[in-house]
């Protein structure tokens, strides 16, 4: 079969002519054993996954999503900066501000 490419077609021709005789025969053996004989169709059988495992991993991908995203319920909230300025704070910066530009203002003439 590693040289497929040096056949004829008179011997490609017979090579496809076995196979079907080959899986006729398997077929039948089949029927008559009342199971498959098919390697391809012997294979390991597949488990299956409990609904409450399904749901762990689905509530588990959701939140890794939710993380990612950060816009569901399910994402921490973003924090608020910090509360208001107090008055007095309010007024010393503005008092530095008004000493800041009147330098600048004194600098230019």
């Amino acid at each position: 079969m590693s040289n497929i490419n040096n056949l004829t077609v008179q011997q490609l021709r017979q090579a496809a002519d076995l196979k079907e005789k080959i899986a006729s025969l398997e077929k039948q053996l089949g029927q008559l054993l009342g199971g498959t004989t098919n390697t391809a169709e012997v294979a390991a059988p597949k488990r299956k996954m409990s609904a409450s495992a399904i749901a762990k991993i689905r509530a588990a991908q959701k939140k890794r999503w939710a993380k990612i995203k950060g816009n569901t319920a399910a994402a921490k909230p973003a924090k608020k900066r910090g509360g208001k300025m107090s008055a007095a704070a309010k007024a010393a910066v503005s008092a530095r501000m008004k000493a800041y530009w009147a330098a600048r203002k004194a600098a230019k003439k």
